[in-house]
């Protein structure tokens, strides 16, 4: 049974992890008879939105806390998170990416990547073990990485022009698609970056998780 680590940003699209994308990742895994054990970091959001008026609210809460609505409860920090207990990782989008696993919404190719997030990161590409990035979590490669990489965020031209400019190599993907970097193995997907519904996400979701379990 392969063992994959999910680390999660919050929830909800505007704050958090991109909860569709979250549950499909899951969903996906689960079918694919993966064992998953999700993360988040024990920190405080850099924003609240309110997902109804879409406007910030002002009020303080916890990305785990959070997050661990999304995993039903069973989620631990990702400062326990060791690569050496995992086959594969795989980080949902929403603005929680940019905005609790970076600072990527508001620094841009200067952006900074949570520590714990790097570290997991790292050890897993030094072991040579697969990660799946979504939606807007790939803008993070470059920083976390290190290393030139093939990856997409669908076919935004500003923020990819921001990634190729970290080092990154942006390939444009339709929503149904995915992008391999086999070197790297490394698989990207836009989902909600172009998605328009539900089950135009999963086409690429479903197809970057089992991408990520036959690399593992």
């Amino acid at each position: 049974m392969k063992r994959v680590a999910v680390v999660l940003s919050g929830c909800g699209f505007l704050d958090g992890a991109e909860i569709h994308e979250s549950v499909l990742t899951l969903l996906a895994l689960d079918r694919g008879g993966a064992q998953v054990t999700c993360f988040a970091p024990d920190q405080p959001q850099a924003q609240v939105m309110n997902h109804f008026t879409g406007q910030p609210a002002s009020e303080s809460r916890n990305v785990l806390t959070e997050s661990a609505r999304i995993a039903r409860g069973k989620i631990q920090p990702l400062s326990q998170a060791d690569a050496s207990l995992f086959d594969a990782l795989i980080v949902p989008g929403g603005f929680g990416a940019a905005k609790n696993l970076s600072t990527f919404a508001t620094q841009g190719d200067a952006c900074e990547v949570n520590p714990d997030l790097s570290r997991l990161v790292k050890a897993m590409h030094q072991a040579g073990k697969p990660m799946g990035f979504i939606c807007i979590a790939p803008a993070m490669l470059p920083k976390l990485l290190g290393v030139p990489v093939r990856l997409t965020i669908g076919n935004d031209i500003d923020t990819a022009e921001v990634i190729d400019s970290m080092g990154g190599e942006h390939v444009t993907c339709p929503v149904d698609d995915i992008v391999v970097d086999a070197d790297q193995k490394i698989v990207t997907t836009p989902a909600y970056m172009l998605a328009q519904s539900i089950s135009e996400a999963a086409l690429g979701i479903d197809k970057l998780v089992a991408r990520v379990l036959v690399l593992s």
